[in-house]
């Protein structure tokens, strides 16, 4: 809607353009009339559209052609006065003055005019035989009003129209000649009808018309007038109620009816809600709402966004299958301008076995336009309506704009969902297959996408600790010398080579010391067509020796030739890489011989969790007699402190082992002696507590104990002795660090 309107009163002298301007100021009739008057403002809390209003005169004794040329060309309307009493300034309205503005007006942006007839009180009879053959051969003309500027008649109507023609003109809505709405009026018709049709019956309920009334009016229809107006519609179109709701048909006659009945601004007021403009656009502030991005900062969708997406998934898909069929796809973007998604989409996002975009890939794509072009995004939401449905001020409230990168690393945690992973490798490396294995799809399938529908995206969800993030894997074309600051900017860095290729591994090494290696985004080594022979690569160090050397995990094997879909834990890995960056990874590999992967299993072991159930049943015991209390005591007590101990020491090993954790899995192939201690104390508190446990179950029935304090020291060396001689046969690589047990007293 306009900021203003200016209105410029055009006619024959003596018609009494300057009077009526006087008497709409004055409220009165004034004594002296002047040859003009000066440019006057009407405040907008004064006019009933809240617009400020401009009121120029024209005086052809006051003023030349020229001035009269670039007031026309100012004037949003232009009221053409003349003298109901004068037929000779009737004449001139069609022999001068609608040509004159004509020419000096742009063909594209037609002003509107209003015919003014002064000085109705002079004259019995109407002038409006007269006038409407003009207006039905001029379409510019928007009404005509008999005024009387003495009796202060139809004064302030006659200001309201021009007001009105320019705020809610009628020529962008209606044909007069055809008696129907204009083709961008429909369209524009049609697409708010569907936007609020929110199951996408085709009809529009009871409840949904309260909701659309609501929006454009800020008020409900009471049941009466609803029903009213339904059977207004009924009497005049048969289709037009469907199941006691309004159909398409029956909305559209809606509006023709407001139209031709002079209500027109109905109409302009539910298209100005919906974001058309006064050329039935969509209007630009409306598609692109202002959002403060500042650099370093990515943008997502909030929650909000992605309960109205949810929502408009579920309203398309017709068939319930969670997945788009193309014809549901055509049908929810029926409300765009054009197709915004092309065949590429299929192959960026998770599909079904139809290749049909899923309930998942449909938010992943939405998704991965936010975080790479947020503007577009906007865009896509306006046209579905978004601030409408979602009662949203703008579409800018589904987006959340995140905090700086750099202040996720120096607070060490991030509140962003979505983790960008840029891909490198040479020609050939793997790396489209590694993207298209991310959707599930292995090397069969690959096969099948054609190179025109070729993506250089792939996004979908993972977990991390029980947390859904999105990855996003950006393809980067293998162009070492030309890499942007985009092919950089990234939270995760990918270097894939192909093992069966000698030279695959050079290019991946290159871009690594060139561009990531002393920066702090963290790195891992893909080894692609894992499922090859593996051949030496010609390079001065191999893979394994490369990462160690620059404190990288190890290379991880993968492979996309599989009979079912492909692994998925190595993107978990590169996402908990990417969310945490600031810390070292752990040891990623399963060689249960690396130090690391030996505390891990001792940790998961069965004889660690025997252990702990056997030290919570002595220490949680209640049954144990009190006379019984004071042999056991030393025993626990002596159960608790190893375990303490084997505790702290195993703690005090991770300490020690983190600075290395990066290369554990070649520079400690073999237990530590502080590895063999604490397994040794374990297996020593197991046998421990099986002695405590055959003794408890001794005195329970009745028989001589078998613990007395004079064998006490030869049972628990000989506890010692048998785990340490199990320990030396488990690991027989370390028995020299290990000193021999003394089976003697």
């Amino acid at each position: 809607m306009r900021k203003d309107v200016r209105i410029l009163l055009v006619g024959e002298p003596k018609v009494g353009k300057t009077s009526l301007i006087m008497s709409l100021v004055s409220e009165e009739f004034p004594d002296v009339v002047p040859y003009r008057v000066e440019e006057i403002t009407i405040p907008a809390d004064v006019t009933p559209e809240r617009v400020p209003t401009h009121i120029v005169d024209y005086s052809e004794a006051e003023q030349t052609d020229e001035q009269l040329f670039q007031e026309i060309s100012k004037a949003n309307v232009i009221c053409i006065v003349y003298a109901v009493n004068n037929k000779k300034s009737i004449e001139k309205v069609t022999n001068h003055w609608i040509p004159l503005i004509t020419e000096n007006t742009d063909k594209d942006s037609r002003v509107p005019l209003i015919l003014v007839g002064n000085k109705s009180d002079l004259v019995e009879h109407s002038s409006m035989e007269t006038i409407l053959p003009i207006m039905n051969q001029y379409s510019e003309v928007e009404t005509c009003v008999e005024c009387s500027a003495k009796n202060l008649k139809n004064i302030s109507e006659l200001f309201y129209y021009a007001q009105k023609a320019v705020l809610h003109p009628t020529g962008p809505l209606y044909c007069p000649e055809k008696k129907d709405m204009k083709p961008l009026c429909v369209k524009a018709l049609t697409r708010i009808f569907k936007v609020s049709d929110l199951d996408n019956d085709g009809i529009l309920n009871d409840n949904e018309l309260n909701f659309f009334q609501r929006a454009c009016f800020n008020s409900p229809l009471e049941p009466q007038a609803l029903e009213d107006v339904k059977n207004v519609v009924r009497k005049n179109l048969i289709d037009g109620v469907h199941y006691n709701g309004l159909t398409l048909k029956g909305f559209l006659f809606l509006h023709t009816l407001f139209i031709q009945r002079g209500r027109h601004e109905t109409t302009w007021t539910v298209l100005r809600r919906f974001g058309y403009d006064d050329d039935l656009e969509l209007n630009q502030d409306y598609l692109f709402p202002p959002l403060k991005l500042p650099p370093d900062c990515t943008t997502e969708l909030n929650h909000n966004a992605y309960l109205f997406l949810q929502s408009v998934f579920d309203k398309h898909d017709k068939d319930r299958d969670c997945a788009m069929s193309p014809d549901e796809l055509r049908d929810l973007f029926d409300v765009f301008p054009y197709m915004p998604w092309g065949p590429d989409v299929n192959n960026t996002v998770c599909s079904n076995e139809q290749g049909w975009i899923t309930y998942q890939g449909f938010l992943s794509q939405w998704t991965l336009t936010t975080y790479l072009d947020v503007q577009r995004c906007l865009e896509y939401l306006g046209y579905l309506g978004y601030s409408i449905i979602a009662e949203q001020e703008s579409q800018a409230a589904g987006i959340t704009v995140t905090r700086a990168k750099k202040i996720d690393l120096q607070k060490k945690q991030t509140q962003r969902n979505v983790f960008r992973c840029n891909v490198f490798g040479d020609m050939d490396s793997g790396k489209s297959g590694f993207l298209q294995a991310f959707l599930g799809r292995n090397l069969v399938r690959q096969k099948m996408i054609k190179e025109e529908h070729r993506s250089y995206y792939a996004i979908s969800t993972t977990y991390v600790y029980g947390q859904e993030k999105y990855l996003l894997l950006h393809e980067v074309f293998p162009d070492f010398d030309y890499l942007t600051d985009a092919d950089m900017a990234c939270d995760i860095v990918c270097l894939v080579y192909d093992v069966s290729n000698p030279y695959s591994f050079e290019y991946c090494a290159k871009v690594f010391k060139q561009y990531f290696m002393d920066s702090k985004t963290p790195c891992m080594m893909i080894a692609a067509k894992s499922d090859l022979p593996e051949v030496k690569q010609m390079y001065g160090c191999s893979p394994l020796e490369f990462c160690r050397k620059h404190k990288m995990p190890p290379p991880q094997s993968f492979t996309c030739n599989t009979a079912a879909e492909p692994n998925r834990e190595i993107y978990t890995k590169l996402t908990t890489m990417a969310m945490y960056p600031h810390a070292r990874l752990r040891c990623m590999c399963t060689c249960n011989r690396c130090t690391f992967c030996l505390c891990q299993n001792l940790l998961n072991s069965e004889l660690l969790q025997t252990v702990r159930a056997k030290l919570y049943a002595v220490v949680l015991r209640r049954h144990i007699i009190q006379e019984n209390l004071t042999s056991s005591t030393i025993w626990l007590r002596a159960s608790v402190g190893a375990t303490v101990f084997a505790v702290l020491g195993f703690a005090m090993y991770r300490v020690l082992l983190k600075t290395r954790c990066f290369r554990c899995c070649t520079s400690f192939l073999s237990p530590s002696p502080p590895l063999l201690l604490i397994t040794a104390l374990v297996l020593v508190l197991d046998q421990v507590l099986q002695k405590q446990d055959d003794s408890n179950l001794s005195r329970a029935t009745g028989s001589h104990s078998p613990w007395p304090h004079s064998s006490q020291a030869y049972d628990f060396a000989s506890a010692t002795a048998q785990a340490m001689t199990r320990l030396v046969s488990r690991y027989p690589s370390a028995a020299s660090g290990v000193p021999q047990a003394n089976h003697s007293r």
